[in-house]
């Protein structure tokens, strides 16, 4: 059974690096967690793949509000339910079928299964925050089955 790729990307804030167009090169589809920062940030994601992209508490703009603050995607035989903030999910993601829930927000990032659901956050692949790390993920779906995976970005200290 084939996989697909499912290329994770969060709090880019206006700057989608090089680093991170390079990994995500070949996903077959795309999600964006939010604080995306700038419509020409979808559009080089989409030049790349399909994009699934929610609103953040900092796309203020007029372009983010037709961003919905949610989404719910199906690849294959699982469903994905995205948000910015996890401390906002709206639904019982078991009880509503969902195998995977993509956050953003705390530019942390997180796998992590909490009663048989898969709670990801890419971190921030934008400008850098404090002291955390600069990275992406990615979901591999093959059929019902889906792991995950975050990418750290090597970028140099002092580099915003």
């Amino acid at each position: 059974m084939p996989s697909t790729r499912i290329g994770l990307i969060s709090d880019t804030h206006g700057l989608l690096r090089p680093q991170a167009l390079e990994f995500l090169a070949g996903c077959d589809h795309i999600v964006h967690g939010g604080d995306i920062g700038s419509p020409e940030i979808l559009a080089q994601l989409a030049a790349i793949a399909p994009v699934t992209a929610v609103r953040g508490n900092n796309d203020r703009a007029e372009w983010a509000a037709q961003v919905p603050e949610t989404e719910f995607l199906q690849v294959g035989e699982v469903f994905i339910y995205a948000l910015h903030d996890l401390a906002l999910l709206d639904i019982d993601p078991a009880g509503a079928g969902v195998q995977v829930v993509v956050s953003g927000h705390s530019h942390q990032p997180l796998i992590d299964e909490r009663g048989g659901v898969l709670f990801v956050n890419p971190g921030s692949a934008g400008p850098r925050r404090f002291k955390l790390p600069i990275c992406a993920g990615e979901l591999v779906v093959s059929g019902a089955q889906v792991t995950a995976r975050i990418h750290h970005f090597d970028i140099p200290p002092g580099t915003p």
